[in-house]
């Protein structure tokens, strides 16, 4: 399992619309070479069920995932309920920062074969991170990268 966290900037913009505009993932795929595909099939005033298209290597990773919406804490929260991972599920978090707004995503990935850990999860964490700031970038325009990592939790394959 690797962890995966994003902090990014974007200037010159408020908290509240860019949060409004993260989460219409009806404009990922428009915005970002590799996600193929979003369909939103369920919609309720704080809880939607998305199913994801996504390029990874040279195929597609597919799942469906439960999104709960708090609009006055401006966090989406997201959990992968079927697909081709075994484990992925994470947050979004905006919040004002100087100068504009500051947009946080965590993730929690394990693609479910442990003897492969070590050679796929860093490269599916690393893809993750790189859509991360292909999407924010494409969504707000002028979205900066402010830092990235990739963590493996204590027990779990470096």
């Amino acid at each position: 399992m690797r962890i995966v966290r994003v902090h990014l900037h974007v200037p010159g913009q408020a908290a509240a619309p860019v949060y409004r505009t993260l989460s219409d993932f009806s404009r990922y795929p428009v915005l970002s070479d590799s996600v193929r595909n979003v369909v939103v099939t369920e919609v309720s005033d704080d809880v939607t069920v998305s199913s994801w298209e996504v390029t990874f290597r040279a195929g597609l990773l597919r799942w469906t995932e439960e999104d709960r919406f708090d609009r006055e804490a401006l966090t989406i929260t997201f959990t992968q309920i079927d697909g081709d991972i075994e484990l992925f599920d994470g947050s979004w978090q905006v919040t004002a920062a100087e100068g504009g707004t500051a947009v946080t995503f965590v993730a929690r990935l394990d693609m479910g074969i442990p003897s492969l850990a070590d050679a796929l999860e860093p490269i599916a964490a690393r893809a993750l991170i790189d859509n991360t700031v292909s999407i924010v970038d494409g969504l707000m325009g002028g979205a900066q990268l402010v830092s990235s990592d990739i963590a493996a939790p204590v027990g779990s394959p470096a």
